[in-house]
């Protein structure tokens, strides 16, 4: 990315899927490096239990001999947990860093169930923060 940044090409960053073992001191060390390339967007989605992508991930994590913390997927209400902890963590930090008007996140559709918003404290303040990031519109360069 830094090549790229050099060679005078516009940088969008993916911060995508982040995982369970991305832990707030990693995910503060990660979007410091990002803001150092001055990205006009950065993306953050927290992975998602569809498509197998967990069986999948653990399959490939067992055969390099890494311990996944897979246990946030055992239950929807743990992986909501998790999901949400990690996009309001990237939130809090890229607004720390003054990444927040390039930050752009890709909560799951599933976070704004009826299911889910039950669960919710506030379901009005939930549910508009998931439509403002729905409907973001990213950046583009200058």
């Amino acid at each position: 990315l830094q090549v790229a940044k050099d060679a005078g090409l516009h940088v969008y960053v993916a911060l995508a899927p982040s995982y369970p073992e991305s832990d707030e001191s990693d995910l503060r060390h990660t979007l410091s490096a990002i803001r150092d390339l001055e990205p006009i967007m950065v993306f953050h989605e927290p992975i998602n239990v569809r498509a197998e992508n967990v069986a999948r991930s653990q399959r490939h994590a067992e055969s390099l001999g890494v311990t996944l913390h897979t246990e946030v997927f055992d239950t929807r209400e743990s992986w909501v947990t998790y999901a949400l902890d990690s996009l309001q963590t990237v939130e809090r930090l890229a607004d720390e860093l003054g990444l927040s008007r390039q930050l752009h996140l890709w909560p799951d559709q599933s976070l704004g169930s009826l299911a889910v918003m039950r669960t919710m404290p506030d379901p009005e303040a939930h549910q508009a923060w998931l439509q403002r990031w729905w409907n973001r519109i990213s950046e583009w360069p200058r």
